[in-house]
């Protein structure tokens, strides 16, 4: 039966459902795109309010499907604070489309209810359940611009990459089931052989599907292959919520499924990270030096940098979890900051996003406040320090060094020198002398000055983190405690 203790745990996912369907019934009685955009913010920050009381009872499992502990909480929030600063980028970018604007905002609800119901899986059926809901919300999201035909063959591509993806995922969960007979995070964890007995060759093929299909969603090399041109195809705050919500709702999973199941004692499992975890620090900065596209320039950097979210995961341990915890963090905020900047530059009426990198030349003598809070939005992408970025990657190298991943820590400082190079190039490329022809209005709409607001909060944010990071380093250590 369901208890009141359980109904309290329930509330962020039942104020999102609630909203989806108040926000279908609003555009379904009459179309006005302020309104949409007000309830989906506002069942958002309801959803993000209502996760306090839930502290109250946790750890509260919800049936055998959900588990709401403090860990499943720390990353709802995440997931509901960047979908509410993902809502104010989709109003001010969206505003100028000529065609149906409010479904976006129906999409991009669901598609955080997907990653809110990741991060509290406790078991194989809820963790399917979320994934797709999330990644068929995204499919709608990455085409919405029907005009654009770079959307159309990103959405297209995405699907069919995706489906396979989940088909691997889901063949892997049938083996382990197959043998265990559970599909339940922690009793799977109990079931697992001895580590150092006979190898069990089921196990070990079920585990690597459902790595696989992980290594895909976070785009891990080899998996990559699909991230560039999703990334320049997709709208810029879809990409930007692709980048950041999906991916980390994944990654959040994938670290629980690790640490809560075992299966971070198998050595086969861990050498199969750590390859992918070069693979995806080198190729993702070695190919990103060589784009002219803004757009697949962060795509390659995003490939490098959950690469280096994977030696902390490969570390494991207390320092590990909070390692990928708070990087996860900077991240989000930088690179939903990095395509805010995207999305003001562009709109969804032309043929492309403004993603060239001769876009950019000369910014500075036309949108200096703009150009100054890309020039930190880079910097943290490239963890310099003073910034959110820098922390992160601190973080990362203590958790090699706590564990001694020397030949992991090396890839790190070797990708990330490779990375401060193309970060540098797009850096100077907005102080040039201007040579651009592409036509930039320089009176925004207010729904624009909305989204250049965000904008520069989360700019704010990235220094802040980078000056004074305690306070996050405080939550985080005290909310991802219980999987330490």
């Amino acid at each position: 039966m369901m208890t009141q203790q359980a109904l309290i745990a329930l509330m962020p996912i039942i104020m999102m459902a609630v909203t989806i369907v108040v926000v279908m019934l609003c555009i379904a009685w009459q179309r006005n795109h302020r309104v949409t955009a007000l309830l989906a913010a506002g069942g958002q920050l309801m959803a993000l309010l209502s996760l306090a009381p839930v502290l109250d009872v946790m750890p509260q499992p919800v049936t055998t499907l959900l588990i709401m502990d403090s860990y499943a909480v720390f990353y709802m929030g995440l997931m509901l604070a960047s979908g509410l600063a993902g809502t104010f980028l989709f109003y001010g970018y969206i505003d100028r489309f000529e065609g149906n604007r409010e479904e976006i905002y129906l999409l991009l609800l669901m598609a955080t209810l997907g990653a809110m119901v990741l991060v509290a899986s406790n078991d194989f059926v809820s963790l399917f359940l979320g994934l797709e809901l999330m990644s068929l919300s995204l499919f709608g999201m990455v085409a919405y611009p029907v005009r654009q035909r770079r959307a159309l063959e990103a959405a297209i591509k995405y699907l069919i990459l995706s489906a396979v993806a989940s088909s691997v995922m889901l063949f892997g969960i049938a083996l382990l089931y197959a043998e265990l007979g559970t599909m339940q995070l922690p009793r799977i964890g109990e079931l697992l052989p001895d580590p150092n007995g006979p190898r069990n060759l089921m196990l070990l093929a079920g585990g690597a599907m459902i790595m696989v299909g992980f290594g895909f969603k976070l785009s891990l090399a080899p998996f990559h292959a699909w991230t560039p041109d999703v990334y320049e195809g997709a709208p810029a705050p879809v990409t930007g919520f692709l980048a950041t919500v999906a991916k980390g709702s994944v990654l959040a999973l994938a670290l629980r499924y690790l640490v809560t199941s075992g299966a971070h004692m198998y050595d086969s499992l861990m050498l199969g990270l750590s390859l992918a975890a070069l693979l995806s620090i080198f190729v993702g900065n070695w190919l990103a030096l060589m784009q002219q596209n803004i757009k697949r320039i962060l795509a390659y950097s995003s490939i490098a940098h959950f690469g280096y979210v994977l030696v902390a995961m490969i570390a494991a341990g207390p320092l590990g979890v909070e390692a990928v915890s708070i990087y996860i963090v900077t991240y989000f905020v930088t690179t939903i900051g990095a395509f805010g900047v995207l999305g003001l530059m562009s709109t969804p009426m032309g043929d492309r996003d403004a993603d060239a990198l001769w876009d950019y030349r000369g910014l500075f003598w036309r949108r200096p406040f703009l150009t100054g809070a890309f020039t930190v939005i880079l910097l943290s992408l490239a963890g310099i320090p003073f910034t959110a970025g820098f922390i992160g990657k601190f973080y990362i190298v203590a958790a090699g060094v706590d564990e001694q991943l020397w030949v992991l820590l090396a890839a790190v400082v070797a990708g990330s020198a490779i990375g401060l190079y193309y970060y540098l190039r797009v850096m100077v490329t907005l102080y040039l002398p201007s040579t651009t022809t592409r036509n930039l209005r320089l009176e925004l709409s207010w729904p624009q000055k909305i989204m250049g607001l965000a904008t520069v909060f989360l700019t704010l944010a990235l220094v802040w983190m980078g000056t004074y990071p305690e306070p996050l380093i405080n939550i985080t250590r005290l909310m991802v405690a219980p999987l330490q």
